[in-house]
């Protein structure tokens, strides 16, 4: 695992902007392919701007294929939907064909969903147990989540590598999300968070004991991948060690 942490969250997105661009190369030049899971929330939005304007011609994007670690179950025209955010930004931009678009179908059950979606990724890699995702960019909820892998949930416990739902108490609403073990089995792993609302999640995954319930991203530990992480300095500032 690394740490790299960044005077402002303009810098992080740009470093990871770099690392993305890079990792992507790596993986064409290697399975002629590059297959990542894109994270939702805020903090990924000024990445994505970033890629489409400064770094368009620095990718084969024609050969990016784009997942989801997870979705809200909301239409993909809500301003919630994670879909729409990286479509607007950068999807849409660099001219994303849809056959390179794997997203959650929110016009199902969330049950269904969370199948068809499985199912999806099992056609993809055209194996039942999926192939590794080139990359995984994961965010980090000031409550420790990460993915819809939220605190106190029943998918923190489950050991499939599948997608799976789950209606989630906290916020009230139906969540679609790949597993932690599905997760963990990313080439690499990238986690994107800034600001002092997150510096307290930041420590206590890094730096508290072991517990999942309550600190459900230190689940993301691949067993053959590489984590880093990319902080800003309020982000890290609770850390004891950078």
């Amino acid at each position: 695992m690394a740490i790299r942490v960044f005077k402002s969250s303009e810098e992080a997105s740009r470093a990871l902007a770099e690392y993305f661009v890079a990792t992507g190369n790596e993986a064409i030049a290697a399975r002629g392919r590059f297959a990542v899971a894109l994270s939702g929330g805020s903090s990924p939005k000024k990445l994505f701007e970033l890629l489409a304007a400064d770094y368009r011609d620095q990718l084969a994007w024609d050969k990016v294929d784009f997942f989801w670690g997870d979705e809200r179950y909301v239409p993909h025209t809500d301003p919630n939907s994670n879909y729409l955010m990286a479509k607007k930004a950068l999807l849409d931009p660099l001219d994303i064909q849809p056959a390179q678009i794997f997203a959650v179908d929110t016009s199902l059950s969330p049950s269904e969903a969370a199948a068809a979606y499985t199912r999806t990724m099992q056609r993809y890699f055209d194996s039942e147990n999926f192939l590794p995702l080139d990359l995984d960019l994961l965010g980090l909820g000031d409550n420790a989540h990460t993915a819809s892998l939220f605190p106190h949930t029943s998918v923190l416990t489950d050991e499939t590598v599948s997608v799976q739902a789950l209606y989630i108490e906290e916020v009230q609403a139906n969540r679609v999300t790949m597993t932690a073990p599905l997760l963990n089995q990313a080439r690499a792993t990238v986690f994107l968070v800034y600001g002092e609302g997150k510096a307290e999640a930041v420590r206590q995954i890094l730096e508290e004991g072991r517990d999942i319930q309550r600190y459900p991203a230190q689940l993301i530990q691949p067993e053959n991948g590489n984590v880093t992480w990319f902080l800003d300095e309020a982000a890290a500032s609770k850390l004891t060690q950078k």
